[in-house]
């Protein structure tokens, strides 16, 4: 692996290139990268960058994202089958429709969906800006896609009208409130914080629900010393190394994403050496989308 390392490490400086990772990928991943973060985050970070090439280290829909924000840079993903089955569970044509039979809803989408979708909506939204994002619209109809528990989550913090399509992030629906309940009475001193993907009936036993990039401050600043975490378990390896004197315990041995492990080191490299896969999206697709983000952004 260290042979491995020094290869991509060479490649990055021949090629001027920048890593960027998912807080879900696996440790060694992240800790090749450049910046980690959220989907959003990243997007952001690799748009201010000089680096002409970039590797996404995430799940399709994030490279697309980088894309959106960045068409003068070569967008590259190491594993061209590293999905995200939330974002597939709604296509142009369900939201074409949704429109078609809620003309007075403004149509909000969740960060983690295809280009498309986004193209096709109103706004965006992230885990942590949701709330604020709906609340802020003047609409008080509001169509909420793909994804269910966000949806939920924001319903129970804002007096607007929510519908909701019937999407879900499969690693967190496997968090069942029973591995809490349990956790918790083994660890009564820990904290639980639970991402807005998971079920309601998780969320309302959590004490912090929050993004991956809340995550992070929270474990810093909060005083507790053990944490439970009910997110994909990818998070914990950066908790451990900025909070070395506190204890992190996943709230699940399920919560695992496969697709995000999917990428390896040799992935990795191989997309660097040479150049693959490149996101590529087409201009009309990109210049919606993108302004369904921008809105967001002069929001939050």
């Amino acid at each position: 692996m260290e042979n491995l390392v020094e290869k991509i490490l060479s490649l990055k400086k021949e090629k001027d290139a920048v890593i960027v990772a998912h807080n879900y990928q696996r440790g060694e991943v992240q800790d090749i990268a450049d910046y980690t973060g959220d989907s959003l985050q990243l997007a952001r970070i690799v748009r201010e960058l000089p680096n002409k090439i970039v590797v996404v280290a995430g799940v399709y829909f994030m490279g697309e994202t980088a894309a959106i924000l960045s068409p003068d840079k070569k967008i590259l993903i190491p594993r061209i089958d590293a999905s995200c089955p939330l974002a597939e569970m709604i296509t142009v044509e369900d939201i074409r429709k949704i429109r078609r039979e809620y003309p007075d809803h403004a149509i909000v989408t969740y960060v983690n969906s295809t280009a498309e979708i986004k193209a096709e909506s109103d706004i965006c939204c992230t885990s942590a800006n949701a709330v604020n994002v709906v609340n802020s619209l003047p609409q008080e109809k509001i169509y909420f896609t793909p994804d269910r528990n966000l949806a939920q989550w924001v319903k129970k913090h804002s007096s607007k009208e929510i519908k909701w399509w019937d999407g879900y992030c499969p690693v967190h629906r496997r968090l069942k409130k029973e591995d809490v309940i349990s956790l918790k009475r083994q660890y009564p001193d820990a904290k639980f914080v639970a991402h807005p993907e998971c079920e309601p009936e998780v969320l309302e036993l959590a004490d912090h629900v929050c993004s991956t990039s809340g995550l992070y401050p929270y474990a810093r600043e909060t005083d507790a010393r053990v944490f439970i975490i009910g997110t994909e378990e990818g998070v914990i390896h950066r908790l451990k190394k900025e909070n070395p004197d506190k204890e992190f315990i996943p709230a699940s041995e399920k919560l695992v994403c496969p697709n995000m492990k999917k990428i390896t080191l040799r992935d990795i490299y191989l997309s660097l050496k040479e150049e693959k896969f490149e996101i590529k999206i087409p201009e009309d697709i990109r210049l919606r989308a993108l302004n369904a983000v921008e809105k967001m952004a002069q929001i939050s």
